[in-house]
């Protein structure tokens, strides 16, 4: 097995953590980059062979920030792989959304992955194994109310992913999209748990999010991956004919709304 040298953001949320278990467990070595020093240090010292990892403190709402980043990294080791796993999520209706609330998740979700995937790819094809892996959502395939903003932030890096594995179809780099549906993590506050719960929505262990990120690793070209069933084929069906989907969510729509103007 080859070891890869893995720049993982957002490693001290739910499904961070259980990345970097997984890809430390697997062998692989780790830049691990988040917000809070004290997490960070805390994860690296309770991964397989800790002084094979390091980490950075970086806040990846901010432009500069994430330059100083790239630069950080540049001088610290070649890398093989960017996770783009660092995100955040609002639940509530539309209209009662702080404009700041939208900036900032699109800051996050949307622009940080892209200035990182740009300031980052010189660096990432000099890599015999380079690959990038964006952490998306289900919701960046099929709109849903309550989740406006966050799934419009989701469609862009799904559709940023997409033209981006288009563009480098003739580079050595495999660019992967990888969609969960809803997983048992912190970003989900108390009114969508029990949301999910009344309309019967499964969530995941964030450990399934992090096999599926591990199976990519071993495949040779981009890839797109939606974990979970009924979602993916829901994902499919929303793509051929969303008036079908747009009807069974409408059935549905009384509920997420009970809960989402009172969030």
């Amino acid at each position: 097995m080859t070891t890869l040298t893995i720049v993982l953001t957002g490693a001290c949320g739910g499904i961070g953590r259980a990345l970097a278990v997984a890809f430390a467990s697997a062998g692989h070595n780790l830049v691990l980059i988040g917000r809070n020093p004290d997490a960070l240090a805390a994860l690296r010292e309770g991964l397989e062979r800790p002084r094979s990892h390091r980490y950075i403190v970086a806040d990846l709402s901010s432009a500069e920030a994430i330059t100083e980043l790239c630069s950080d990294i540049a001088d610290g080791s070649a890398i093989d792989v960017l996770v783009n796993n660092a995100g955040t999520s609002s639940f509530g209706v539309f209209a009662e959304t702080d404009d700041a609330v939208v900036e900032h998740m699109f800051q996050l979700n949307v622009l940080a992955p892209m200035r990182l995937c740009k300031g980052l790819m010189p660096l990432l094809l000099k890599s015999r194994k380079a690959a990038v892996i964006n952490v998306g959502s289900g919701f960046g395939s099929i709109g849903f109310a309550g989740f406006t903003a966050y799934c419009a932030s989701k469609f862009g890096l799904r559709g940023f992913t997409e033209a981006l594995q288009r563009e480098l179809a003739n580079e050595n780099i495999a660019i992967h999209y990888l969609a969960p549906r809803a997983v048992n993590t912190a970003l989900n506050s108390d009114k969508v748990v029990a949301m999910n719960a009344e309309l019967g929505n499964a969530a995941d262990e964030p450990e399934v999010v992090a096999a599926a990120a591990l199976a990519m690793l071993q495949l040779n070209k981009s890839s797109n991956r939606y974990l979970g069933w009924p979602e993916r084929f829901f994902v499919r069906l929303n793509a051929l004919f969303p008036s079908i989907v747009s009807g069974a969510l409408k059935k549905q729509l009384a509920t997420i709304l009970r809960y989402a103007k009172s969030a």
